[in-house]
């Protein structure tokens, strides 16, 4: 394989196994700051277990985050030299404000979330609990600002010309809110509060399967349900806001996603199936005038499809692979919604915890944001192919001029076994966790951390 393909391959790699930890810190930030502020609010000493046995599980992902996240901005100087040298100004900018706003945010007050409980005050506790998910949140949102930019670049100038060329920031917020950055942040964040939500209802399930830790687990479902329920219902909303921006600022990738080649007045949603790259079309079933109708809310209005948007097939990226990746997505989003509805409903029937079948349902239910983040992440950057940065620069122009195939190769392998171990030392720790369970020691919170009983009326 030539370098090209090994330097796509080695980031996909590595990005993808990053991005298992960070959604999962930021929904369970979420959830911590519910359930320790239920905990202030009632003084029910079972929500103080709850905290503190999730903030452990916080810990972990968060830890591996970092681990992980290392990699790629060296990658982004190895391998993409010539493409950090177009967008450093852009892309440091970013990066930095996320280093001040968010890292430093987050990890100042690690500490006191992890260490404080019987150190500092309740209600500093529980603002340390915010700030820690606060800063989870900035991280997420410049992150998300910068990799906008190479979706639809937006407040910036081109200085010099050929190799030298290289995007200068004129509009700091211009860059910040480019058309697609918001619906995207919005998107991701909902993506993350699944994943966490879902992580705390697939350990409740599978305590209340084993018949262990029964109080805790009750309790720890209803909030993992209702967090899951909600960030499900949130994520069709911005799902399809998300899709009407990139209908109006990368019909390219629309067109992509649904296997549309011609451009088409009340335009079908095609439900599943196939595309036929060498004959340009689609198989599967579909319902008339749907997609007009999301993309434009008329379903007379035509949807731009790829001979159109692209008359050149080199602009165009893998079709049928982004047209399965997006379905793939779509229907988990629409999975997770059924699961969690029912959760909650037979949870509010108090018949929850007698459906074995509905229980191990959601133990597994676990691996749908994840599957779905990604399948999601991938169907956004496979669709922007052949552009590294929309409309402006090749992925192919934006390797690094000295990196050879074989250091490529060779840096490759070994990440991934360095991966492996640390996915392997995660599973561990986290199963060590999950097997140990919640303390009992921490239903009676003691020292500073302890709370005095509500004076009866």
């Amino acid at each position: 394989m030539d370098v090209l393909t090994l330097s796509r391959i080695q980031f996909t790699l590595t990005i993808s196994f990053h991005y298992i930890y960070p959604p999962l810190s930021i929904g369970l930030g979420v959830v911590l700051v519910l359930m320790e502020g239920l905990w202030l609010r009632t003084r029910n000493p079972l929500y103080h277990q709850l905290a503190r046995f999730w903030t452990k599980v916080f810990a972990l992902t968060f830890a591996m985050g970092v681990a992980t996240g290392i990699v790629m901005e060296f990658e982004f100087g190895t391998n993409w030299a010539t493409y950090s040298r177009y967008v450093g100004d852009v892309f440091g900018s970013a990066l930095a404000a996320e280093g001040i706003f968010a890292f430093f945010l987050e990890s100042g007050f690690l500490a006191l979330l992890l260490f404080g409980w019987d150190k500092v005050g309740p209600k500093m506790h529980f603002f340390a609990t915010c700030m820690v998910c606060l800063g989870a949140h900035f991280s997420a949102i410049w992150i998300v600002v910068a990799n906008s930019f190479m979706q639809t670049p937006a407040g910036f100038h081109i200085v010099g010309e050929g190799l030298k060329a290289r995007a200068e920031i004129t509009d700091f917020w211009a860059m910040v809110f480019s058309p697609s950055s918001v619906d995207r942040l919005f998107h991701t964040l909902c993506g993350a509060w699944q994943a966490g939500a879902f992580l705390v209802v697939s350990v409740s399930a599978w305590y209340l399967l084993r018949r262990k830790h029964e109080a805790f687990a009750r309790a720890s479902l209803r909030v993992g349900l209702l967090v899951g329920l909600v960030a499900s219902l949130l994520q069709l909303v911005s799902g399809h806001a998300s899709a009407q921006g990139v209908a109006k600022n990368q019909p390219v990738k629309l067109a992509a996603f649904e296997g549309l080649y011609e451009t088409t007045p009340n335009a079908p949603l095609t439900l599943f199936g196939w595309v036929d790259e060498s004959g340009q079309r689609v198989f599967g079933p579909k319902i008339p005038g749907m997609l007009s109708f999301l993309a434009h809310n008329r379903a007379s209005e035509p949807v731009t499809g790829l001979r159109e948007a692209a008359p050149d097939a080199r602009d165009r990226p893998p079709v049928n692979v982004t047209f399965q990746l997006f379905h793939l997505m779509v229907a988990i989003g629409f999975a997770l919604i059924g699961i969690a509805a029912l959760g909650c409903f037979y949870f509010w029937r108090g018949s929850l915890f007698t459906k074995r079948w509905l229980l191990w349902l959601l133990v597994f239910s676990v691996l749908g944001p994840q599957i779905a983040n990604q399948a999601g992440w991938f169907a956004a950057e496979v669709g922007r192919q052949p552009w590294i940065v929309q409309g402006l620069l090749r992925t192919s122009a934006g390797l690094s001029a000295v990196v050879k195939a074989n250091s490529v190769l060779a840096a490759m392998l070994l990440f991934s076994s360095v991966y492996v171990l640390l996915f392997a030392v995660f599973v561990y720790v986290l199963n060590d966790k999950i097997r140990h369970g919640p303390d009992d020691t921490d239903l009676h919170p003691s020292g500073k951390l302890a709370l005095p009983e509500r004076r009866k009326s």
